[in-house]
């Protein structure tokens, strides 16, 4: 894997480790919740009526915890699959932005390697160009001496 899922992973660990303690921070107070009865004094008290009074005000209390953890669950997790796809716009772009470069680099060595070439032939031919020049120096040297018109002067070169 690479840095970027690495991240993204751990970043979705640390999403789901910040959940969890929520959720059990809310079920620890739920359970600490106390609930405070009237007591009638009255003998004929209908226990079981209370007890299920009780049990559905606890019920729906856990109801909505419940409700409350998966909704918040579930943001978190749509806002980790825009943030997955966005890693990947990324990841997509860096790898286009590296392919460029390799085919600049690519083409830069090919510049380079011409340039090279030309060089070598350059400098292979310098031995030639210098004693062309040598001999044309000569030459015109030798007729200069003679006193020889310029338009007679006729160059290696051709």
């Amino acid at each position: 894997m690479n840095k970027v899922e690495l991240q993204a992973k751990v970043d979705s660990l640390t999403d789901e480790i910040n959940f969890l303690r929520e959720l059990s921070q809310m079920q620890t107070h739920i359970s600490d919740t106390s609930v405070v009865l009237s007591m009638d004094n009255n003998r004929n008290l209908d226990l079981d009526s209370i007890i299920a009074e009780v049990k559905a005000q606890y019920e729906e209390i856990a109801q909505r915890s419940r409700a409350e953890a998966e909704s918040w669950y579930q943001s978190k997790y749509e806002e980790l699959q825009v943030t997955a796809g966005r890693h990947g716009d990324d990841l997509r772009n860096t790898k286009q932005e590296i392919a460029e470069i390799n085919r600049m680099i690519q083409r830069l060595r090919s510049e380079i390697d011409h340039v090279k070439n030309t060089q070598n032939k350059l400098e292979a031919s310098l031995p030639f160009i210098t004693q062309s020049y040598l001999i044309n120096h000569s030459r015109k040297n030798l007729y200069s001496s003679l006193k020889l018109p310029s338009r007679e002067y006729i160059p290696v070169w051709h």
